[in-house]
């Protein structure tokens, strides 16, 4: 477990292995141990860095609106300390968004990007009324909302199958500061849209999407890549991939990152 600091705020994070850079970040109300197993497998052929977001994890938070810019840029502070010229980004859902947020102000350190239920369209107007009724829920009851929004990122039919992982993942979104959660719902309301990145075909990218997911309508997410050389992986499940789809995953981007 390594830190700097960006801004005086602790940043956390891990390096493993040693080739071509690997950095894994997490999505909302996740950190960095979300990507253990991953570690553990790529880190056998590649470096290997996981980092945890401004608010989440053991990094601490910077205000109260984490942008998703202001997470890119912590993110290049551990490219430069880590001497890093080019990497691999793997972005989880709001990971992503702050992929594509490195990847516009960042582009040449960019070897290739993997987008993870994530996507590059900004909140549309509901989404941003939801986020602002998430603030609001999670200021009246802290534990319900987490408990209630971590099971509902899987499928219905998975939420008796990962049982024990949907527990595990609660443990972990119940470390993250009330505060943490608050900057990113507001971060996440206010990104921008960075479909036009998805178009320029500056750097292979990689979309993973789940057909049944409850947080990204699957439909609309498939018109952001419409003319774009952007591949493409559907799997039948919800939000949580890296659970529920773990070892065809691993398939795919152990496929994608050699190339």
């Amino acid at each position: 477990m390594k830190n700097i600091l960006y801004k005086n705020t602790k940043i956390s994070f891990t390096d493993s292995g040693e080739g071509t850079a690997i950095i894994f970040l997490h999505g909302f109300l996740e950190n960095k141990k979300m990507w253990q197993d991953y570690v553990a497998l790529f880190s056998k052929k590649h470096r290997v860095i996981t980092i945890d977001l401004l608010g989440h994890g053991e990094t601490e938070c910077l205000g109260y609106v984490h942008e998703m810019e202001e997470n890119a840029n912590a993110v290049n502070l551990v490219f430069e300390h880590l001497s890093i010229e080019k990497a691999i980004i793997v972005g989880h859902s709001m990971g992503g968004y702050v992929g594509l947020a490195f990847a516009e102000l960042y582009p040449d350190k960019i070897q290739k990007l993997v987008l993870l239920n994530s996507t590059s369209k900004e909140d549309s107007t509901e989404k941003k009324l939801n986020r602002t009724r998430a603030i609001k829920a999670v200021k009246q009851n802290y534990v319900n909302f987490v408990s209630l929004a971590i099971a509902n990122l899987f499928s219905e039919n998975n939420r008796t199958r990962f049982a024990s992982e949907i527990e595990k993942a609660k443990v972990q979104a119940l470390k993250t500061p009330l505060q943490g959660i608050v900057a990113s719902l507001e971060g996440m309301k206010i990104r921008k849209d960075r479909e036009t990145l998805l178009q320029k075909n500056l750097f292979p990218v990689l979309l993973v999407l789940g057909k049944k997911d409850p947080v990204l309508n699957y439909e609309e997410s498939l018109a952001q890549i419409e003319d774009t050389t952007v591949e493409l992986v559907s799997f039948e499940d919800g939000h949580m991939s890296h659970i529920e789809n773990k070892e065809e995953l691993e398939i795919v981007l152990s496929d994608f990152f050699n190339k």
